[in-house]
């Protein structure tokens, strides 16, 4: 039995031998077999021509490839190289294809030519072939194509990479584009690259560091200025009027799973010093000192989820996200944003500088927590739910002020308007100004109509109504812009005081901080709130504030205004620079302003602000005094009738 064994081993290693000698001695063959098959299947596909001056082998698995040129017909050359020095897989030659365990080139150049619509390298992306056929039932399975790409990426990784002067160049009529890779060296899982980009007349100086490990699909990236530039990102100027720059990024792939259709994949992600400029973000430069995300990412048929395991940290401030996108016969967004207890101090000193004027330096004590929901059925948008929740540690509170002492509001201030962001007009909010009203010596009818039509809720709520929000979602998805806001009187009195009136989303966002703080630190009184608001609020050409408004279109004092004058005044608060609109050339209201009456008086009288008899006896009709009449009265009648529909914002129609 045992020398059968050892007559059966050795007849199997003789064979292997003989294998091995056949395979030396025929292995150039081969290797041209190999090239061969490679050229032919390129130019059969492609309009181009593959040229591979010479291949021979230098010893037992390695191989030089000389005069290596891919040329497109009729056009200029995409791409040469001197060299390319391989180790090769002999098992992959026999598949019909080169894998390379080892591979050094150099002096390679690719150069991609524009001129009109003839390029040199849109035949690569053109598809001739049939594709597969696509269940249109289940949608594209993104996941499984990202997994392939990340698979075919790995999995044709060499284990050691020797790249000497690598150059690449775009020119069009318009745009060139300069990269120049003097090395990248990969060994033993190491990657080490220095690269230098021209584009836009903007020079990036790069170094990139990192590792990798293609079987386990993990790969760990540093990319890095090595001048005192940064790094700025080209063609956002021009494509997005913006700037981004920053001074490193870290990427990485710490795991990746596809099962069932779905691909998972986790990692990390790191900038520091990134700096943003866009005139929709802030007026000026943001800047984070340092920003990561720990993500955990799912793509699946008609899905993408992004896992509540991802973390987002900002500076010292962090948040759980989970968003997801399902497409399975109806859209359905979701966002969940939620952060544990932080100090305080950590979420002011994480604020981006730049980004909220008002909130720099801001210093206090105490805690505080996040929690945002967001969910939209596109089949069903009047679901949609919206709730957002800041919550304060019982020993919150601001210990010393940054920018802005928000409590200035309290006593006589200065208030300057702007108008596409140049200075109008200054003047003092306080009794030291003629034009200043105590809210006592307004009209009850003035006020009441004005928080009837304005913000019902006002003296209940907190500064925001979650349902107000609600409504203006629904309305802004269906009529497919932003037709209507959300804001109460308390977020219009902090944008007046406060912001500039560029529409920015750090307005916005400063806007809600600084409402919440007032409301729940208690730092102003809800009269004094609604006392500031009446006497800077515009209300005509050069007319702000209650005073000089009733003097303005009825030579009266704030105090002698009837009802019918209040909710006139009431009605041009959203467009005080259309007052004209409102009248003939006689000076009488015209007629669409009787339903704005009949909706505001009407729900004056359901609430007990005026009597039956008043509202019996309201008609839209004032008679002008003073400035306005002498604009209006006087002017040929040329405007056209305005329609705009006056509508109660949700947070009144709650209220009744």
């Amino acid at each position: 039995m045992k020398n059968r064994i050892l007559i059966w081993a050795s007849g199997v290693l003789a064979f292997l031998l003989i294998v091995v000698v056949l395979l030396f001695i025929f292995r150039s063959r081969v290797l041209q077999y190999t090239i061969d098959r490679v050229i032919a299947k390129v130019e059969n596909k492609y309009p181009a021509d593959l040229n591979i001056g010479s291949a021979e082998f230098v010893d037992w698995n390695s191989v030089v490839l000389t005069d290596i040129s891919f040329v497109p017909h009729k056009l200029d050359t995409l791409f040469t190289t001197d060299s390319v020095y391989a180790s090769i897989s002999f098992q992959s030659i026999f598949k019909g294809r080169i894998v390379f365990k080892q591979l050094t080139v150099t002096d390679g150049y690719l150069t991609a030519r524009k001129n009109g619509d003839v390029t040199n390298f849109d035949f690569l992306f053109k598809k001739d072939e049939p594709q597969e056929p696509v269940d249109t039932t289940q949608g594209r399975n993104y996941g499984k194509l990202l997994n392939r790409v990340i698979e075919t990426a790995f999995d044709n990784v060499p284990d050691k990479v020797d790249f000497k002067n690598l150059n690449a160049s775009y020119v069009s009529p318009n745009r060139t584009i300069d990269v120049n890779m003097p090395y990248l060296r990969m060994d033993d899982g190491y990657i080490e690259s220095q690269v230098s980009i021209l584009a836009d007349s903007i020079q990036n100086n790069m170094r990139v560091r990192g590792t990798i490990d293609p079987g386990d699909y993990r790969i760990s990236t540093s990319l890095y200025a090595f001048d005192n530039k940064g790094i700025r990102l080209p063609y956002v100027k021009d494509k997005f009027d913006g700037e981004v720059a920053f001074d490193t990024l870290h990427l990485s792939l710490t795991d990746k799973e596809f099962r069932r259709d779905k691909l998972t994949v986790k990692g990390r992600a790191m900038i520091n010093n990134l700096t943003l400029n866009h005139p929709k973000l802030a007026d000026e430069d943001i800047q984070v000192k340092e920003s990561a995300v720990d993500y955990v990412v799912s793509l699946a048929p008609n899905q993408f989820v992004i896992d509540s395991l991802t973390e987002v940290r900002v500076n010292e401030a962090s948040a759980n996200i989970y968003a997801a996108y399902e497409n399975k016969g109806a859209e359905i967004y979701d966002l969940r944003v939620n952060t544990e207890p932080m100090p305080a101090n950590n979420f002011f000193n994480s604020l981006p500088a730049g980004l909220f004027e008002n909130l720099e330096g801001i210093q206090a004590q105490g805690e505080l927590q996040y929690d945002l929901k967001f969910h939209l059925n596109m089949d069903s948008v009047e679901y949609v739910v919206f709730d957002s929740d800041l919550d304060a540690s019982k020993d919150f509170k601001i210990t010393e002020w940054g920018n802005t002492n928000l409590q200035k509001i309290n006593s006589t201030f200065t208030h300057t308007v702007y108008e596409y962001g140049k200075p109008v007009r200054t003047f003092n909010v306080g009794p030291s100004n003629p034009f200043y009203s105590p809210i006592s010596e307004i009209s009850p009818y003035l006020r009441n109509a004005i928080l009837t039509a304005e913000d019902a809720g006002f003296y209940r709520h907190e500064g925001f109504h979650e349902e107000a929000f609600r409504q203006a979602i629904i309305k802004n998805i269906k009529e497919g812009e932003f037709a209507r806001g959300g804001s109460t009187i308390s977020m219009q009195l902090v944008k007046n005081v406060f912001l500039s009136r560029k529409k920015t989303i750090a307005r916005k966002v400063e806007e809600a901080i600084i409402v919440w703080m007032i409301e729940n630190l208690d730092l102003v009184s809800k009269n004094r709130m609604f006392e500031v608001y009446l006497n800077i609020i515009e209300w005509g050409p050069n007319v702000y504030g209650a005073k000089d408004a009733s003097r303005f279109y009825f030579g009266k004092q704030p105090w002698e205004l009837n009802l019918a004058e209040a909710i006139f005044l009431t009605s041009i608060i959203p467009s005080p620079k259309r007052y004209r609109s409102s009248f003939d050339s006689s000076g009488n209201l015209r007629s669409w302003k009787s339903g704005y009456y009949r909706l505001i008086g009407g729900h004056m009288r359901r609430r007990g602000l005026i009597s039956q008899e008043e509202y019996d006896n309201l008609y839209p009709n004032v008679r002008l005094y003073g400035r306005a009449r002498d604009l209006i009265v006087t002017n040929p009648d040329t405007l056209e009738e305005d329609t705009t529909e006056f509508e109660l914002k949700t947070i009144d129609l709650l209220d009744y």
